[in-house]
């Protein structure tokens, strides 16, 4: 052997064993990590942390709302905390967790070794901290928190507003930051880091939602971008946008945030379907029904995400063509959604089920997002959505997509895969318990929200008719449960992380298919060393 080859041989060895090694404890540990698995552990603890500091926030609105006339607080704050509430849960608790996911698991579920861009992937964690620190401080300053909504509309945001706005625009470019950098290092991953045989119809479909999912951040988060710093130059550059005394339009800024709007909801929901396809074929022991359609379905929902923006406008007095089209682009959506519901029931289809808690929070998501879905259909038809528009109609419309949908998706994730990231198994009494608690009180709290609205209760008000005080009552009840409840979640969690339980076995479930099955439990510091082949 010459000297240079024995020299690199060591040297390999030498990176080898470095590699081998597991960091430290410590703080300077989890700042510099680069491992994907520690970044997705960042990613879970901190959307945890938004996902009870969003909740406290929507625990005052609900406290507010218990009974008619002002209790508590003061109609501005509370239009603050409505805000918040919004901004937290949207990019603080669910987006962060699915990215925690996609770290954990997207490089697991492909045999690569780690994610592509991993000093990329630690920073683009890093930025999500500070950037919160920035929005919640706003509640300290004067004239308090932004109150414009979490879509915060111009002129609301632009004309009426404290100048707390000017952070709030900084805190959203951070986070768009964030997420443009999470997509490209999937993006990267998947296509440059798979292991040799992993074709592309051999993804596993949490890794082809991913996929798509990044792309749909890389389209839609510049355009958040523009539309923040629009509403930054109208409020302290004298431009006029969307001011109509300066020639500027405040319609225009609903397009363009909407443009961004409708593919995040679908941000928000895709990674789910992925989570639900991995978790039904195991509980069911068969294989997924419709695998190929279920990635066409998800592809079809990303392109039509793109051309549905305006149905979120048809009271600002669109033209008849436009309404007619956005009408149909939207029931055209119901279609592939309606392939994954068909797809996951024939899944369980003469299945031998069981029924562990990640599998009863899939079946209540499958269920509860389909009302949702069935939901959305009904604000989709033009002449409908003039009565249901800003009522809270529409807030139990997207709670039941977002909180039993992509929120409930998220706890089956965690379920699942905890065992094989701490090397123990779950309380699965304390499991079910959480689940059934939190199937109880989440019907409770947003299912009387649609009758509330079909009988015209605005949306965003911190008073209202003394009609509607029986529904609030019961639906203030329903949600400080439901807020109560998931301590019990954080229960399961800490006692997994302290390994306190029965040991995991490597495979966990018994007919759970995938790489992340075939490493030990607790999931080593450093996967795949060399890659594995897929057969």
């Amino acid at each position: 052997m010459s000297t240079n080859e024995h020299s690199a041989t060591a040297h390999t060895d030498h990176d080898h064993a470095h590699h081998d090694h597991k960091p430290g404890g410590g703080i300077t540990r989890w700042l510099y990590t680069t491992n994907h698995k520690d970044i997705g552990t960042l990613y879970l603890l901190f959307s945890l942390l938004m996902f009870f500091i969003g909740g406290i926030f929507a625990m005052v609105i609900r406290a507010e709302l218990f009974q008619p006339g002002l209790q508590l607080v003061q109609p501005q704050f509370f239009n603050q905390m409505t805000t918040l509430h919004g901004l937290i849960m949207v990019f603080g608790a669910v987006m962060p967790a699915f990215v925690g996911l996609a770290n954990w698991l997207v490089p697991m579920m492909i045999g690569a070794p780690d994610m592509a861009l991993p000093r990329m992937n630690n920073w683009s964690f890093w930025i999500l901290p500070f950037s919160f620190t920035i929005l919640l401080s706003t509640l300290f300053m004067d004239g308090g928190a932004p109150a414009a909504g979490w879509t915060f509309y111009a002129p609301l945001s632009t004309k009426y507003s404290g100048d707390s706005t000017a952070f709030f625009v900084f805190a959203v470019h951070l986070l768009g930051i964030s997420s443009i950098m999470g997509a490209m290092n999937v993006i990267v991953t998947i296509f440059n880091l798979r292991a040799p045989g992993m074709t592309w119809m051999k993804l596993p479909l949490f890794v082809w939602t991913w996929l798509i999912t990044a792309f749909l951040l890389i389209a839609v988060m510049p355009v958040l971008a523009g539309t923040v710093t629009m509403v930054l130059t109208d409020k302290y550059f004298g431009t006029s946008f969307f001011d109509a005394a300066g020639g500027g339009d405040p319609i225009m800024f609903q397009h363009i945030f909407w443009f961004f709007g409708h593919p995040e909801v679908y941000i928000m929901i895709l990674p789910a379907f992925g989570i639900v396809s991995s978790i039904v074929p195991t509980f069911a022991r068969k294989p997924l029904f419709g695998y190929e359609s279920m990635v066409w379905a998800t592809s079809s929902i990303a392109f039509l995400s793109f051309i549905v923006w305006m149905h979120h406008m048809f009271t600002t007095g669109m033209p008849v063509t436009a309404e007619l089209f956005f009408m149909y682009s939207t029931m055209l959506i119901a279609v592939p959604t309606g392939v994954k519901v068909f797809n996951w029931v024939a899944t369980m289809w003469r299945g031998a089920m069981t029924f562990e808690t990640p599998m009863m929070f899939a079946l209540a998501f499958i269920v509860l997002f389909t009302i949702g879905g069935f939901s959305g259909l009904m604000l989709a038809i033009v002449p409908a959505d003039f009565q249901y528009q800003d009522t809270y109609f529409v807030v139990a419309h997207f709670h039941y997509v977002l909180v039993t949908g992509a929120v409930f998706s998220i706890v089956a994730a965690v379920y699942y895969w905890l065992p094989k990231w701490t090397g123990v198994m779950y309380d699965e009494r304390l499991g079910q318990l959480h689940f059934w608690c939190s199937l109880v009180s989440v019907n409770m709290l947003f299912f009387p929200m649609h009758f509330v609205g079909l009988a015209g209760m605005p949306r965003r008000i911190p008073d209202y008719a003394l009609q509607f005080a029986n529904f609030n009552a019961f639906i203030s009840i329903g949600g400080f449960l439901f807020g109560l409840s998931q301590l019990i979640f954080l229960a399961v969690i800490f006692k997994a992380i302290r390994r306190k339980g029965v040991k995991a076995t490597d495979q966990v479930w018994e007919g759970a298919e995938g790489l992340e099955w075939t490493i030990p439990s607790p999931a080593p510091y450093h996967t795949f060393e060399t890659p594995p082949h897929v057969k």
